[in-house]
């Protein structure tokens, strides 16, 4: 004879480990809006450089956040209808972003790599653990990946584009990381950070590194923080 106290603990236990195994999977950490600072873009330009010596201070997670709608962010403009910071060929948007951070590389952020959700402005976490060292030996042993706080690796779903534009789509795929690696570049100089595009990369070292699977195509790694040397500028 069933024992009917204990059928009912037992349906009580199933169904909180249910949320809790669902609250776990669905856990999105949503970021604040952007929050660049006034300046002028003849400024950003100057000041713009590719650094590769970077300080081990923690990053703001508002400026990973304000970085990552720069680079390729949803918004609405009323008055063109656009509705990313880059253009998009036929707005196909295919980029991903992904953020790898290691142990108090930012001040909210665990260890790890992120995957940033465009369309609803989070961050949710692929991967635990620091994995800048991964990272830094797919990228061919460049050492100052490892010692950056945090690196964005953009990824392109090629298929996206191509399935309308044919071969035509790759062109306008390389244009569209162009077009959001100098976003990058001038949003981390606004914010007082540095960044520095990397191309030399075993691509199949960074999927598996990312778990991405073959529908993918990597196509820059740009690790960020404070730049080593504080530099001068003449105004």
């Amino acid at each position: 004879m069933i024992n009917q106290k204990a059928l009912s603990v037992f349906i009580i236990f199933l169904t909180l480990q249910a949320n809790i195994y669902a609250d776990n999977k669905d856990m999105k950490i949503k970021l604040n809006p952007p929050h660049l600072k006034e300046g002028n873009l003849a400024a950003l330009l100057e000041r713009r450089y590719s650094c590769r010596d970077f300080q081990g201070k923690t990053l703001n997670l508002d400026d990973i956040a304000t970085l990552l709608w720069a680079t390729c962010g949803r918004k609405y403009d009323s008055l063109t209808g656009a509705t990313r910071t880059i253009p998009s060929a036929g707005a196909t948007y295919p980029l991903e972003l992904y953020v790898l951070t290691g142990e108090n590389s930012t001040d909210k952020l665990k260890a790890g790599a992120y995957h940033y959700l465009i369309e609803g402005h989070a961050l949710e976490m692929i991967i635990e653990g620091d994995k800048r060292l991964e990272l830094a030996r797919a990228c061919l042993g460049q050492d100052f990946i490892r010692e950056a706080p945090v690196s964005l690796v953009i990824a392109a779903k090629f298929h996206r584009t191509t399935n309308r534009y044919g071969t035509r789509g790759e062109r306008y795929i390389y244009m569209e990381a162009g077009h959001a690696s100098q976003n990058t570049y001038l949003a981390v100089t606004n914010l007082g950070l540095a960044t520095c595009v990397v191309g030399a990369f075993s691509d199949d070292s960074v999927k598996r590194l990312l778990s991405l699977d073959d529908d993918y195509i990597l196509l820059s790694v740009m690790p960020i923080g404070y730049p080593a040397k504080k530099l001068t500028w003449v105004e």
